[in-house]
């Protein structure tokens, strides 16, 4: 059947509360971010299973990945939400900021383990940068604190946790925990009377943020820990790994530009209807819209 005839025919009666286009849009976006695959992409460039390299990082990795993937967040944070010029609907320069990390990752690639303290920092800093550049082209204001938050948000989507079951590593439901977070903050804010109220915010949502971040740093840094991968591998990685957050965030403000149009909770009960397909299939059924 073509694509154009299958997309009219949705059997549910929601999806035609969104314009077709805007419908093509969130389909997409839900296929970036239920099917981010990054380590499958991680292992088609090192051509062997991620699992190898996670054999060879240190026994003390996992004790040391959230403290570190937590300072890289808090610098980036830092350093690259408050230099972007507040334009809402500017392009986005996504390749600009994959050259930026694929240099960083060559450093990191050629001295190993050793350089992720100093290379992450700065690679995340590049990556939010080009979040916060999405999310300036999505219409969002990055003089908003509600954007910087949804900034951060990015690092947390596509990554899963030890404790997470699959109702729980979601989009919505990230963001749901997220946002959990984001209140049991505020409600802190509130009781001590604290007068930088954004702050303890942050800070909170960061912490939430590293744990599923360092999910991705862990298969980052496992294929890198791979002899043979050396500054060539390594600035691939950083590539791909620069690309799987640009997807993300690509899938998160589109979907937060629709809820601005629709509502919030239209936009999520059209995404939960929307059959799970992968992005190939996704794109076609957008371009066709298109």
């Amino acid at each position: 059947m073509n694509e154009s005839v299958s997309f009219h025919a949705e059997p549910h009666a929601v999806f035609g509360q969104l314009a077709p286009d805007d419908l093509a849009q969130l389909r997409y976006a839900k296929a970036l971010l239920e099917h981010p695959g990054l380590a499958t992409r991680i292992t088609s460039v090192i051509g062997m299973p991620i699992e190898k390299g996670l054999a060879r990082l240190p026994a003390s990795w996992s004790s040391k990945i959230g403290e570190v993937t937590e300072k890289a967040l808090r610098k980036a944070s830092n350093a690259a939400l408050y230099t972007l010029t507040d334009v809402p609907g500017k392009a986005a320069s996504n390749r600009w900021h994959q050259v930026g990390v694929a240099v960083s990752g060559g450093v990191g690639g050629f001295f190993g383990l050793a350089a992720l303290a100093v290379e992450l920092p700065i690679s995340t800093t590049i990556m939010l940068r080009s979040v916060a550049d999405v999310a300036r082209s999505h219409g969002e204001s990055l003089s908003s604190e509600d954007t910087r938050r949804a900034c951060i948000e990015v690092f947390a989507l596509g990554g899963k946790t030890q404790d997470d079951d699959a109702a729980e590593s979601g989009y919505f439901a990230v963001r749901t925990v997220l946002a959990q977070s984001i209140a049991e903050a505020g409600r802190y804010v509130a009781e001590k009377g604290l007068v930088e109220q954004g702050a303890p915010i942050m800070v909170r949502l960061i912490a939430k943020v590293a744990k599923r971040f360092g999910v991705q740093v862990t298969e980052k840094m496992a294929a890198q820990a791979i002899p043979a991968i050396g500054a060539a591998g390594g600035a691939a990685i950083n590539t791909l790994f620069m690309d799987h957050f640009q997807e993300m965030a690509q899938g998160h403000f589109t979907v937060r530009k629709l809820e601005r149009q629709y509502g919030v909770e239209l936009v999520r009960k059209v995404y939960e209807a929307l059959p799970n397909e992968p992005r190939r299939r996704a794109r076609v059924r957008s371009a066709t819209r298109r």
